[in-house]
């Protein structure tokens, strides 16, 4: 099982080394930018390092969105982010399920997921594994929910989808994790790559604030977040303050 952190972005290979990680995740542009991303400036070190490589997509993705503002630039983006991280030899891109607005219909929502692996199919596929990520809040979110992960399953799960836990959006969003891995396994049948974070809130908030794994104010017992990481059997990231990524990858080494 590989180990490692969300670390930044313009020298991933040098927080690798800091943090002992075996892993790495990193933006490849301005989180909050829609600009295409340019080529890494580590594209080849990156490659011949044997670290386990993935990309998170921009937050202002929202491939669900009924507006074609935010839609249409939301699945540009999704096709170049995963050109870009195919380019660094990644694993899988991160995108966040999304959400559509209040009162309109969420399966139009769902079906906007589907239409952007159809019409990337029709121009031979994502470069890499696209990964959705659980989301912490929001009442017409595509992937906050289990029940709606599962619809969300039978418009994406055939094009080869694959699925990224995040344990603080889960606990915010009232999920057992004691039955998380089982359950979203039942639904997707994988996951791919696990977001081990701890939650600086009460379970059910719905927000998505992270903690360390141990040594902070997290209010997720350490150990359940080891038992989530043991049963899913993928590799670990931790997206939590860079100041304790060290030692969270030390605990979950030592435990795991």
């Amino acid at each position: 099982m590989q180990i490692g952190a969300h670390v930044r972005d313009d020298d991933p290979l040098a927080a690798a080394r800091e943090r002992e990680a075996a892993a790495v995740q990193f933006f490849l542009s301005d989180p909050q930018g829609w600009k295409k991303p340019p080529p890494h400036p580590q594209t080849e070190e990156l490659l011949g390092s044997g670290l386990d490589v993935f990309i998170h997509s921009p937050y202002l993705i929202n491939v669900a969105s009924l507006n074609n503002r935010i839609r249409i630039p939301s699945r540009k983006g999704v096709a170049q982010h995963a050109a870009g991280a195919a380019a660094v030899g990644a694993k899988g891109l991160i995108v966040h399920g999304g959400h559509v607005r209040q009162g309109e219909a969420v399966e139009e929502g769902l079906a906007n997921w589907r239409k952007l692996f159809e019409r990337q199919v029709e121009q031979g596929g994502f470069e890499v594994p696209i990964l959705i990520e659980n989301t912490a809040g929001g009442d017409s979110a595509m992937a906050r929910e289990l029940d709606m992960i599962a619809r969300l399953w039978d418009q994406v799960g055939e094009f080869g989808a694959g699925f990224c836990l995040d344990t603080c959006h889960a606990f915010a969003a009232g999920w057992d994790l004691a039955e998380a891995v089982s359950r979203v396994k039942a639904i997707t049948g994988r996951i791919d790559l696990v977001h081990l974070n701890n939650s600086r809130d009460e379970f059910g908030s719905t927000r998505d604030r992270h903690a360390n794994v141990v040594g902070g104010d997290g209010t997720i017992d350490p150990e359940v977040l080891v038992a989530v990481a043991a049963e899913a059997g993928a590799p670990v990231i931790v997206e939590t303050p860079g100041d304790g990524q060290a030692a969270d990858i030390a605990y979950l080494r030592e435990h795991l």
